[in-house]
């Protein structure tokens, strides 16, 4: 399982992603929920170059507490299940053209 160190920078809704071998990513938050049928934090990110783009990359994960310090991790989702959930909030987000409206 990969997991990534969530980082956050100055900007709130900005999130720098470490993955295994120390490559850095910058990204943007979409959103965050709870989920209580899972007992579960996800969140909704896209790659920060891509926000002016006309369609982004959008990848969500699990938020899970660190083990090694005090900050979190973004765990993948893994169990089909609880992907088709979250796939469901997004899609209430997405209009019929697959623009996102908050």
């Amino acid at each position: 399982m990969v997991e990534v160190t969530k980082q956050q920078n100055n900007d709130d809704n900005m999130i720098t992603l470490i993955d295994e071998e120390g490559n850095e990513q910058l990204f943007k938050e979409l959103f965050t929920f709870d989920s209580d049928d899972f007992g579960k934090s996800y969140i909704f990110i896209y790659p920060a170059e891509q926000e002016n783009d006309e369609s982004v990359d959008i990848q969500a994960y699990i938020i899970a507490d660190s083990e090694e310090d005090d900050g979190q991790d973004l765990v993948p989702i893994e169990d089909d299940k609880e992907w088709d959930m979250v796939e469901q909030v997004l899609n209430t987000f997405l209009d019929d053209n697959g623009n996102f409206n908050a």
